[in-house]
């Protein structure tokens, strides 16, 4: 019996199974630092877990609209005009099991077989799977360390042919924390325009920004592009609800009818309760959002200052997001116990067996000469992972 060709395709992702065997080892006793957190490390706010409650106490646990109930679609109609400058009607909203569900959603409506998708890198491991299990093709862009790890607009215009479909804008990014300004957002908006494409803006690290820069949605730009972008975002990175899955769309009226018709037969509507809860995170006090924000401001200016206190590390600063991407490139040929480092993997793999470190591979991202550290960890945990770390590199040899 053959099984499918498509999902024998798809790669496992490097950063779970990094995780995973730390989360073993911290079950058997071992105490591991661990710096691949996707999520933050805060609890959700207490209104909107008691909204959630309310929402169960009062009945609402039944089946909504498969796109999802008017008063979330209200709530993001009003959050995107308010803090983005953008209009959309209820009707262009479509809210789904996730930012990563938000993004499946749109491939699914845009892409036809053999369509080609510019994705960047480093990319979010689930981009280029995204793309090929709606049978198109992501094409590689490779950004530089020395830009920010942002697409350089004239190289970007090079990768553009017939079957580009679309290109994939994530800003602030994962891995990178890179974060677009107007300049920049207006080059990559002309060129989707000029070349009839489509922008998939996920905007899902849009609250946790830095240096008192202010997020830019490229939609917002002028009319044209953002009747050809589809606005990606959610509640997990802002309001600390990885586990809620609720993400959601802003598109043109058409993209937006393809999206909810996919999903009501994928998956019927997101959970209930937490669209409910949603709408008291969005539209209530935005207090514990900012404190968070601060905190992790706060751990990242120190973990930057003390990766590159550390021979053979550098890093650049990210301004959003809560990662940083730390250049190993310097220890790989090096050997620690004998064993030679060439990957990025193999780095990860033996920082984590001796010094009971966990951080994520680059070449999750398609980079190998990084790691990623995320900093959704304390200022202790921070301190006391990147001395061990500290320590391991001095035994490179």
């Amino acid at each position: 019996m053959e099984l499918s060709r498509k999902a024998k395709q798809i790669a496992p992702s490097t950063t779970l199974a990094i995780t995973a065997k730390a989360k073993k080892m911290k079950s058997e006793g071992i105490d591991v630092i661990s710096f691949g957190a996707g999520e933050p490390d805060f609890d959700t706010p207490k209104h909107v877990k008691d909204s959630a409650i309310n929402a169960i106490n009062n009945g609402l646990t039944r089946y909504t609209a498969a796109s999802g109930i008017i008063e979330l679609k209200e709530a993001i109609s009003k959050k995107l005009r308010e803090e983005n400058g953008l209009d959309y009607l209820p009707n262009q909203i479509v809210i789904s099991n996730g930012a990563k569900h938000s993004i499946y959603n749109a491939l699914m409506a845009i892409c036809n077989p053999w369509d080609e998708v510019i994705v960047p890198v480093p990319y979010w491991v689930s981009y280029p799977e995204l793309v090929k299990l709606v049978d198109a093709i992501p094409v590689y862009v490779e950004t530089k360390e020395s830009n920010s790890f942002k697409y350089d607009v004239d190289e970007l215009e090079k990768y553009i042919t017939p079957n580009t479909k679309a290109i994939i804008l994530n800003s602030p990014n994962n891995p990178t924390g890179c974060v677009y300004n107007i300049e920049e957002l207006s080059k990559i908006a002309d060129i989707a325009v000029r070349h009839d494409l489509i922008v998939i803006s996920d905007e899902i690290y849009e609250k946790l920004i830095y240096d008192d820069l202010k997020h830019i949605s490229i939609a917002s730009i002028n009319n044209e592009i953002k009747e050809r972008t589809i606005v990606i975002n959610g509640m997990s990175k802002a309001y600390a609800m990885t586990g809620w899955r609720i993400g959601y769309t802003a598109s043109n009226k058409e993209i937006a009818t393809l999206m909810a018709n996919i999903q009501s037969h994928a998956t019927s509507n997101p959970n209930t309760i937490a669209q409910y809860a949603s709408v008291d995170a969005l539209l209530g006090n935005q207090e514990e959002i900012e404190k968070m924000r601060m905190e992790f401001e706060k751990r990242r200016n120190y973990m930057v200052e003390r990766i590159n206190s550390i021979k053979m590390l550098s890093c650049v600063k990210p301004h959003g997001a809560f990662y940083v991407m730390v250049n190993i490139s310097n220890c790989k040929g090096k050997h620690f116990d004998g064993k030679q480092i060439n990957t990025s993997l193999e780095f990860a793999e033996i920082l984590l067996d001796n010094e009971k470190v966990a951080v994520i591979p680059g070449d999750a991202f398609g980079c190998d000469d990084y790691i990623r550290l995320s900093f959704a960890t304390s200022l202790d945990n921070i301190s006391k992972g990147i001395d061990r770390i500290e320590k391991f590199i001095l035994k490179l040899k």
